[in-house]
């Protein structure tokens, strides 16, 4: 009995030793908002890769490519749907190699293996029923389209280097594709001009000057061809990593109201191959120097075109289609959601994840179209962040990383907490700093209301589970396949905010008094 006793005092005393918690004391400052995102932040991107695009021995984007994706799907379109609207950029490495079959285009030939081709493809088509299927779904799904236009067309390559593409931008296909979309009444958000050129470029690069002519030319194209400015789609670019010369003399050389968004790739977490990404998702460390990148773009926006805002026009995390096991997962959800949290108070207006289907970092499942956990954190910020950025501040662990934000519907501010560690759990007490500001703290009283909670954590506590609990119940698919509907519980809110180990927890708190959010 004695032993039985001994034993039991043992294993408590471990399992005390393993975990811990920890009382942190967040500040919110909610008397006037430090940034703002455009009302739908959340985007996510469509590919062009066909099948045999293949990484590390892998083929991870199977049909998900545009030209081979089963639009009719039921899955995905509610996924598509339940966002109300998402926008969606389609581009990507390809796409300029892709032609349009309008005008003068006839042939409409697929992508095939070239080994001195772009990114090692030849290049292909979009044909015009293709372009309409399109459409129809994304017209069904109420879908905000980005779409990433051929900016290589009438290039050459340069004789003294042949990853510099020189000449004038051929914008007749480009024209071809816009009036048939217009005479079928076909909304884009957005026209985007090329993929990765600028800088040093991927698999090539065109001259920021060049650039900043081409796409006012394309301003010119879009401003004629949609006179009504109120519909008007958005022009947007480079598309590409930043770089601070080549952005610099870009926005140097582009006149007042050219570029709607400038627009730039992020792959912070290195090689989808390497077997330490299951660490670097976790190490807010590393997280956080990429917070330089964002501000050099900020700045540079607001120094040379404070009209245009930045966006991040794609970001997978891991590059070559993401790391198998490790960005499908809940784990990646830590990039993922702090990585929305840090570019929204660095004042980027929009954030297009890398990619809705296809590689290893789809929202979705490549093959079953099953949402995958960082699907439920992009859909749950969709519906709770607002557009005004609050500041907040916490002397806690690097492992808590916090953010806050005006409540997107109703009163109040919805607070995002993401705990990396695997052993403590913070108890967060929120501290208004209107506390700090007597008289505009009498100027309205709001009655307190039930804190409104949503805890994400990983199936079986495995961080590597492609399965998500909300408040403890596994988010998975009704029976009619539409998205599960995701319930808060509801907390006293006299109460701390308990922040488990490996968990986000987004808090609604409809009577915190913040006057940005009035």
């Amino acid at each position: 009995m004695d032993l039985k006793v001994t034993l039991c005092y043992v294993v408590l005393l471990l399992l005390f030793s393993l975990s811990s918690a920890e009382d942190v004391k967040l500040e919110v400052k909610g008397v006037a908002s430090i940034a703002n995102t455009d009302d739908n932040f959340i985007c996510a991107t469509l590919d062009w890769w066909p099948a045999n695009k293949c990484d590390y021995d892998q083929c991870p984007w199977g049909q998900a490519g545009i030209l081979n994706l089963d639009l009719d799907n039921k899955i995905l379109t509610n996924a598509v749907k339940a966002f109300n609207p998402l926008r969606i950029r389609l581009g990507g490495s390809l796409e300029d190699q892709i032609v349009y079959q309008f005008g003068k285009q006839k042939k409409c030939p697929h992508f095939k293996k070239k080994a001195d081709g772009l990114f090692g493809f030849s290049q292909a088509c979009l044909p015009k029923v293709r372009w309409d299927e399109v459409n129809d779904f994304f017209n069904k799904t109420g879908v905000k389209l980005i779409f990433g236009l051929n900016a290589l067309t009438g290039k050459r390559n340069s004789a003294e280097d042949k990853k510099n593409w020189v000449g004038n931008w051929n914008p007749k296909n480009a024209i071809s594709l816009m009036k048939y979309t217009i005479s079928k009444g076909y909304k884009i958000d957005s026209y985007e001009l090329g993929n990765e050129l600028c800088a040093e470029g991927i698999s090539a690069r065109v001259d920021s000057v060049e650039y900043a002519k081409d796409i006012t030319r394309l301003r010119h194209i879009v401003n004629l061809l949609y006179p009504i400015a109120s519909t008007r789609p958005k022009v947007l670019g480079p598309g590409g990593f930043y770089g601070k010369e080549w952005f610099s003399s870009f926005l140097m050389n582009v006149g007042p109201g050219v570029v709607d968004g400038i627009t730039h790739h992020i792959y912070n977490l290195g090689a989808g191959v390497d077997k330490d990404l299951i660490n670097r998702v976790q190490d807010p460390y590393l997280l956080s120097q990429v917070a330089e990148t964002y501000k050099s773009v900020a700045q540079a926006v607001k120094e040379f075109t404070p009209w245009a805002g930045p966006w991040v026009g794609e970001s997978g995390g891991a590059y070559n289609s993401g790391g198998k096991d490790v960005s499908n997962t809940f784990v990646n959800g830590f990039w993922y959601l702090d990585q929305l949290g840090m570019t929204s108070t660095l004042n980027h207006k929009v954030y297009c994840r890398q990619s809705l289907i296809g590689g290893n970092y789809g929202l979705l499942n490549t093959t079953t179209f099953i949402p995958n956990p960082d699907y439920y954190g992009a859909l749950l910020w969709h519906r709770l962040m607002g557009s005004k950025v609050l500041s907040v501040s916490h002397e806690g662990s690097p492992f808590l990383r916090t953010y806050a934000h005006c409540s997107k519907k109703g009163p109040g501010i919805t607070v995002l907490l993401i705990n990396m560690s695997n052993s403590t759990t913070f108890n967060v007490f929120l501290i208004n700093d209107m506390n700090l500001y007597p008289v505009l703290n009498t100027v309205r009283s709001v009655p307190m209301k039930m804190r409104e909670e949503y805890h994400l954590t990983p199936r079986d506590g495995n961080i590597q589970s492609d399965v998500v609990m909300l408040n403890g119940t596994p988010l998975v698919l009704t029976k009619s396949l539409d998205i599960a509907e995701m319930k808060p519980k509801l907390v006293d809110p006299s109460s701390s905010i308990k922040a488990g180990p490996d968990s986000i927890v987004f808090v609604q708190i409809k009577s915190f008094n913040a006057p940005a959010c009035a």
